[in-house]
């Protein structure tokens, strides 16, 4: 049985990487949904006119989200408060809202009071995505075999229905948890990653100038992995970092003992540590790829 929202016009507020992978998705699949798209920056607006993203790209945030079922927010996490109060005064009783950031905590928390009490706040998270933003750098295969995690946040159990239900269709795997457990486990598999990254490309950067000129000119694959994840959006990870402060922090310092562990072993010849840990980490890498998240 199909799940409905209160009408069949999806809006999307944000037209990056993933509100306009979202509107190309629904798109491409032919779902029966009208998509109305916004963003602040009139130059996306065009542009996303221009590529054909969407039924309508709206010049104002109450012309996108009027006679809207589903309501995605798809920018910043910092964003998210600030775009909610906005849409509040326009948005129809009963509609079904959720947001993509890569934080949970902080939007509940900043959001709580703001929601319109007759609709109903879903939050998500799509664990897919690439180091491109803008309209252009949309694709609709993206969620394909991705989780989208989900937060029921005590919504009506047939909104959540109808959210699982529509995300399932644009080709996701949909999972449910709470805010916290989620906050905790993106700071390990996403959040502390882009961290490292942005220092290592970083501490490249400081490099005297022929060193770094051959760091880039020899740069092997695992470097280059690296300047690809620190290459992401630095709008959206200094508010996800700024966001997830207590679990980016707790996750740092588990890290920080693990690497001080690796230097004792380094600075002491004791092979047998290096060679135990490199194991179990072969193991990690060989469980992601049997999860069909390669």
């Amino acid at each position: 049985m199909q799940q409905k929202f209160i009408s069949d016009k999806i809006a999307i507020i944000g037209i990056g990487l993933i509100g306009a992978s979202i509107a190309l998705a629904i798109k491409h699949k032919k779902l029966p949904y009208r998509v109305g798209l916004y963003d602040h920056n009139a130059d996306v607006r065009q542009e996303a006119r221009q590529l054909s993203i969407g039924d309508e790209v709206c010049e104002e945030l109450a012309e996108a989200v009027a006679g809207a079922g589903l309501v995605i927010l798809a920018g910043p996490v910092g964003a998210v408060a600030p775009v909610m109060q906005a849409l509040a005064p326009h948005i129809e009783d009963g509609a079904v809202i959720t947001d993509t950031g890569s934080t949970k905590r902080s939007v509940i928390r900043d959001t709580k009071d703001l929601v319109p009490e007759q609709c109903h706040f879903i939050p998500g998270h799509p664990l897919a995505g690439t180091e491109f933003s803008g309209p252009a750098a949309g694709f609709a295969s993206l969620f394909e075999g991705r989780y989208w995690l989900i937060l029921p946040n005590g919504a009506d159990t047939e909104k959540v229905a109808a959210l699982e239900e529509l995300l399932t269709r644009l080709g996701a795997m949909t999972e449910q948890m709470t805010a916290d457990y989620h906050d905790r486990v993106l700071a390990i598999t996403s959040h502390l990653p882009h961290l490292i990254a942005y220092t290592i490309v970083g501490t490249a950067v400081d490099l005297e100038q022929d060193l770094k000129n051959d760091v880039i000119r020899f740069s092997a694959s695992g470097f280059r992995d690296f300047t690809r994840i620190a290459a992401s959006d630095p709008t959206m990870w200094r508010d996800v970092f700024l966001n997830n402060d207590e679990a980016v922090l707790e996750m740092m310092q588990r890290f920080s003992e693990d690497l001080t562990y690796l230097q004792r072993a380094i600075r002491w010849q004791e092979g047998d540590k290096l060679f135990d840990l490199f194991s179990r980490t072969r193991d990690i890498r060989r469980s992601i790829i049997d999860a069909g998240q390669d």
